[in-house]
């Protein structure tokens, strides 16, 4: 089952470090925008993953390709994708190694949440860390 507990989110939350962010945009008007600088201010690093601006930079990070091309561990998959687009990333982020895979709001794959779970990861479904890290009080990450 995703984590629904606002304990079990905030100590998500406050362990990670690394973020891969799926359909991370370079316009400010996406979601996807504000919320990886609204990341990147709390501590963490965002890497963003966005086929169509490869090789370009977003708020100073390389955009990659795909999540296997990254090369470093990452703690949490942050997926903004349309729900049935969804499973790729989910599958992509079990094959990189993730902890875990962040589902935005609204985008909600019970089946690829599935296939994600029986594979070790931890899920959350339905939310955006953006939202969730002031109302549960995440420390700022500081090391």
């Amino acid at each position: 089952m995703p984590l629904t507990a606002d304990a079990d989110i905030r100590d998500l939350l406050a362990s990670a470090r690394t973020i891969a962010m799926v359909g991370a945009s370079d316009r400010p008007d996406r979601p996807s925008y504000g919320v990886m600088a609204m990341l990147q201010r709390h501590g963490y690093r965002v890497i963003p993953v966005n086929p169509q601006i490869t090789g370009e930079h977003l708020h100073g990070e390389f955009v990659y390709r795909d999540l296997d091309q990254i090369g470093l561990a990452v703690d949490i998959v942050d997926i903004f994708r349309r729900p049935q687009a969804a499973g790729e990333a989910v599958d992509a982020a079990i094959a990189a190694g993730a902890k875990a895979v962040w589902m935005q709001l609204g985008v909600i794959n019970h089946e690829a949440a599935a296939r994600a779970e029986a594979a070790g990861l931890t899920v959350v479904m339905d939310r955006c860390p953006a939202i969730d890290i002031p109302r549960l009080g995440v420390p700022r990450i500081t090391d």
